[in-house]
């Protein structure tokens, strides 16, 4: 999200990260499947509108489960969806080690726009259990994509990722 927030900031792109509808219906259901299904069913009538508004381009955040062909199927459904109307896709990888994603898990800014943060003890528990019960990180080749990028963040801020995605995509 931040390196999202980064560049938006940037580009002039909106910013549609994860946690946006998440954290809307997350209050209603709780970690449901129900919530599930409508933070699915949200996110795609938000791009359905968004491909039909006069907007430049859209940032979207998204945890990839690569080991869960539903991911899979989700990622391709969005790219068939944008790329039916000429939009561009640029996949840009993160990774950071455990320690780092456990200190940024706390970061002010994130408890500030994520609410289902809020509660660390529980948000890092599911942090450590979604990290060790899935691929978290694609397998070299395994995103076959043109315009891609791989970036380990550990050690950048999220200006000096966002300096590197625009300079790889000319953005």
């Amino acid at each position: 999200m931040t390196v999202g927030q980064e560049l938006a900031r940037e580009t002039g792109l909106k910013l549609f990260h994860n946690h946006m509808t998440i954290d809307l219906l997350e209050p209603l259901f709780g970690f449901s499947e129900e919530m599930w299904r409508l933070t699915h069913q949200f996110r795609m009538e938000i791009f359905h509108s968004f491909l039909k508004s006069n907007q430049d381009g859209m940032i979207f955040t998204k945890i990839w489960y690569f080991d869960k062909q539903e991911d899979w199927d989700d990622i391709e459904n969005i790219c068939k969806m944008m790329s039916s109307k000429g939009v561009s896709i640029y996949f840009i990888e993160l990774e950071a080690n455990v320690e780092e994603r456990l200190q940024r898990n706390k970061a002010p800014s994130r408890l500030e726009c994520k609410p289902t943060k809020r509660n660390v003890k529980l948000s890092e528990h599911h942090l450590l259990t979604t990290m060790g019960n899935n691929r978290l990180n694609s397998l070299p080749g395994e995103i076959d994509r043109e315009n891609y990028i791989r970036i380990d963040n550990t050690f950048l801020s999220p200006s000096e990722v966002a300096q590197i995605i625009r300079a790889k995509f000319n953005l």
